[in-house]
């Protein structure tokens, strides 16, 4: 069965949601699998990864919203070694997580019709973020 990895970078532009399907989708087809799995993971621990609604922005503006109340900043954190974001961008990321396991067919993502990849970006100030890919499949 063959296996495929790439590492594709992301500028995100402080907190917020940035849909990554279609360059995923991209990388994909250039592989040739037909069926199989595709695991993507953030290699950060302050930006995640979330399968959500791509049809609605204010799906996205709302769940970033609900992060921001779930873990604000503020100073009763004992990490904030990199200011006020750092501990909450390091919760949000935990509570999203960091991977996702897709199913291939037809050599695209099994994603949902209003489903989408999106890039979580938890810090106050733009970053350069990487996402592993691996697909094995045939």
């Amino acid at each position: 069965m063959p296996h495929h990895t790439t590492t594709l970078a992301f500028d995100t532009h402080g907190p917020g949601l940035t849909e990554i399907t279609d360059e995923v989708t991209a990388w994909l087809a250039s592989t040739g699998i037909e069926t199989g799995l595709l695991t993507a993971m953030c290699r950060h621990t302050s930006a995640s990864l979330l399968i959500n609604e791509n049809a609605a922005r204010a799906v996205q503006h709302d769940l970033v919203a609900w992060l921001d109340r779930i873990a604000p900043e503020g100073s009763h954190y004992l990490h904030d070694d990199e200011g006020p974001d750092d501990m909450p961008a390091h919760l949000k990321a935990a509570l999203t997580g960091v991977s996702h396991s897709i199913p291939i067919s037809g050599g695209r993502m099994m994603l949902g019709t209003w489903q989408g990849l999106f890039l979580a970006e938890h810090r106050a100030r733009p970053h350069r973020r990487e996402v592993a890919l691996h697909v094995a499949g045939e």
